[in-house]
């Protein structure tokens, strides 16, 4: 029962690499259409679809959310839009603009003028053709609208 086992320990100078796998080795690949060498070739070459006026990031439509930007709350030194007044802005294909918005309070001192200057301001954004402001209440304005900059502004972060 004392059989003492050795382990034969081999020195050497180097080792050859193990082969790489390539893909053209596998043997059962199917034979269906060849490999792109990149998926993303001509990604970036690949000029985006043009965006309609109306539409986010199209002419008018920028150009209506900055003229909203230019308006500001008497009482709050944030504009409007950031101020989460803006509910929502519609663009037709001929150019009528529909903004719906609120006001902070139905009993707000400028509810009788804002709507008027929002309608003036956009009205004369470059391509609208008409303007309408609808004044909704429903659902209420809260705080938890207002934009990261306008509540940081107010010292709100």
């Amino acid at each position: 029962m004392d059989e003492t086992r050795r382990i034969a320990v081999e020195e050497v100078d180097a080792v050859d690499a193990p082969r790489k796998a390539r893909v053209d080795d596998v043997v059962d690949a199917p034979a269906a259409e060849p490999r792109r060498r990149d998926y993303l070739d001509g990604f970036l070459a690949q000029k985006p679809e043009p965006q309609s006026a109306g539409e986010p990031g199209g002419a008018i439509y920028d150009g209506v959310i900055q003229a909203l930007k230019e308006i500001y709350d008497p009482e709050i030194p944030v504009n409007i839009y950031d101020l989460g007044l803006i509910y929502g802005v519609d663009v037709t294909e001929g150019g009528h603009v529909a903004v719906t918005m609120t006001l902070t309070t139905p009993h707000c001192p400028v509810a009788e003028s804002m709507p008027g200057e929002v309608e003036l301001r956009v009205g004369a954004v470059p391509g609208v053709g008409t303007a309408e402001v609808n004044l909704i209440w429903d659902p209420p304005w809260d705080p938890q609208k207002m934009s990261d900059e306008a509540k940081l502004e107010l010292g709100m972060l």
